[in-house]
């Protein structure tokens, strides 16, 4: 009987870990599904999923800041976790190339520029980029192609709802 106890004991064992060795995780590759409030250091809420539709990416293909994705992996479904983004991990640090004057008789008529105003240019790539106006002075707009958020450190609350199968 003793005996028995100890096989039945080594077996419930050896299934528990079996068990917990198959927990999914997420990895590089997978889409996942995810619903994530992204704050800056002072609390401000800058963006978050909509909770019916988390946001779906796959992981290693650049689709979100680099820190998100690596925050992911590791998770498995129904896990949540606080993570808080280094610029160098979120939108980097702001690059001073990246902020240039513009004579105000080089924009169309129809816009008049004003400190804050954002402005939409297509990149090279045919891809949409927004500018800021942060300055006008002697004649000039000056304008700052980086985003809004470079620079700060972000949080973020995760939660992984689904490793989809595709």
């Amino acid at each position: 009987m003793k005996r028995f106890c100890l096989i039945f004991l080594l077996l419930v064992l050896i299934l528990a870990v079996i068990s917990c060795s198959e927990k999914q995780v997420a990895k590089q590759g997978d889409t996942v599904r995810v619903r994530y409030v992204g704050t800056t250091q002072e609390g401000t809420v800058f963006d978050s999923s909509n909770t019916e539709l988390p946001i779906v990416f796959t992981i290693g293909n650049k689709q979100v800041i680099s820190g998100f994705e690596e925050a992911i992996v590791g998770m498995a479904p129904g896990e949540t976790k606080n993570v808080s983004l280094p610029p160098e991990k979120a939108y980097g640090m702001p690059i001073e190339e990246n902020k240039r004057a513009f004579a105000l008789a080089d924009f169309p008529p129809h816009i008049i520029p004003e400190i804050g105003m954002e402005l939409q240019m297509d990149q090279p790539n045919g891809q949409p980029s927004v500018i800021r106006v942060i300055d006008i002075a002697n004649d000039s707009a000056y304008l700052d192609a980086n985003d809004p958020l470079a620079g700060q450190t972000l949080n973020f609350e995760l939660e992984l709802i689904e490793i989809m199968k595709l």
